[in-house]
């Protein structure tokens, strides 16, 4: 990779009407012509995303959506697919002229509501100003709102700076992937099963990600398959300070590593990067409450090509039958496909997420809890259902301690025999 990841960029998204400059506006800010630019209402379909560094930010990605008051048949396809940029969205941009109706408050309280830090910005100022109203009453509501012109530059550097100001913290230093649970120093084995869906002559995401933040802080790892974890062990003059395995290989890979030896998966430290592991938790210990034909929703974040023994199809699936000892009814998607209605489920299970930014993430979380489903992941289901969930979680105690206290009270809530 010579690019840093989209996932590991803030995510500035623009909404607004049709026609607002939201697509010019992209284009001055980056000073490249990305989107389409044109005077016929509608021209962006699809979100359009750039990838790029804003000083002294670092690496942004903006995202052009459509406009949000087009009320044809296929205006509401687009609509849609804006709102769900919504879910990904760092930064929002509410990109407005001299009109200002339901639609801009609209979009204010959708970002209220997920506390998305919002700017305003008044575009083609060299055709129209806003009104003293709009500015008092965003003023009053404590918005922050810019004048501004995609056509001469004025405000462009103003809102850059704004940008920059309110850039949320969580975007800009997401949690360490593994390099908090380790000395400067010491040895990590990562253990990657060469998974016949990965790109021929390349590690997956999550594994080559691991690896720079061992790197970074200066400590040091070693790579194995899951069939050579034993000999490397072995060759070693002191125990590893970390295990970290692939969750399919989580049985094999807890019989190989010593007891005193920590350990957890790749899939498990990105629950904590991407999403929320106490919650995760939570939504394990929720598998023993499921029931003959419990629906389960599998969700994922790539679109990758499924092989095989497919973890999110075929492996997961499996695992939780033999658990609950019932048949089980599966549904999966993918991409950024996420169900509006959540309802109709008894649980969410959801893949590392290494593709999807935290936002995204935790947007997915926002809208599990509102529908009362519990949600975890696939690393945490894995380690769950295959009888390793404590050792798994031993380098997380505030996690741990969460399962130990959901445990007790269901042994307390059992009828005495």
């Amino acid at each position: 990779m010579k690019k840093t990841p989209k996932a590991m960029r803030v995510h500035i998204g623009l909404f607004g009407r049709r026609n607002a400059g939201k697509s010019s506006l992209i284009n001055s800010v980056t000073g490249q012509k990305i989107s389409i630019v044109s005077k016929v209402p509608g021209t962006t379909t699809d979100p359009v995303e750039k990838a790029m560094e804003l000083l002294p930010l670092g690496p942004v990605l903006f995202i052009d959506t459509a406009g949000v008051d087009d009320k044809s048949e296929l205006g509401k396809q687009r609509i849609r697919k804006t709102y769900k940029a919504i879910e990904r969205t760092d930064v929002a941009l509410v990109i407005a002229n001299d009109r200002w109706d339901h639609y801009e408050n609209d979009l204010l309280e959708r970002f209220k509501d997920r506390r998305i830090p919002t700017i305003v910005v008044f575009n083609k100022a060299d055709l129209s100003r806003p009104s003293e109203r709009i500015l008092k009453k965003l003023s009053a509501e404590k918005i922050p709102f810019v004048i501004t012109s995609a056509t001469n530059g004025e405000g462009i550097r103003e809102l850059k700076e704004l940008i920059v100001r309110l850039a949320p913290q969580t975007a800009l230093n997401n949690p360490a992937i593994v390099s908090d649970l380790i000395p400067p120093g010491e040895l990590v084995i990562l253990v990657t099963p060469i998974d016949p869906e990965a790109p021929k002559g390349r590690l997956i995401l999550p594994q080559v990600q691991t690896i720079r933040d061992i790197l970074d802080n200066d400590a040091y790892c070693m790579v194995v398959k899951e069939r050579e974890l034993r000999d490397a062990l072995d060759r070693l003059k002191r125990p590893p300070a970390l295990v970290v395995t692939d969750s399919q290989a989580f049985l094999k890979v807890a019989g190989d590593t010593p007891p005193e030896v920590p350990l957890t998966s790749f899939s498990i430290l990105f629950a904590r990067l991407k999403g929320d592991l106490p919650a995760f938790v939570e939504g394990a210990v929720a598998i023993d409450s499921l029931k003959p034909n419990a629906r389960i929703l599998i969700a994922e974040a790539c679109t990758h090509h499924r092989v095989g023994e497919d973890i999110g199809t075929v492996k997961i699936p499996r695992w939780l039958r033999q658990y609950v000892g019932a048949a089980l009814q599966f549904t999966h998607i993918q991409g950024h496909d996420f169900p509006e209605d959540l309802s109709r489920f008894d649980l969410v299970i959801h893949c590392g997420a290494c593709t999807f930014n935290r936002r995204q993430m935790q947007s997915r979380i926002f809208q599990c809890r509102q529908a009362g489903v519990p949600v975890t992941n696939y690393g945490v289901a894995i380690a769950y259902s295959l009888g390793v969930f404590e050792r798994a979680l031993e380098i997380f105690p505030e996690a741990k301690e969460i399962f130990l206290r959901m445990k007790s009270l269901q042994k307390s809530k059992q009828p005495v025999a």
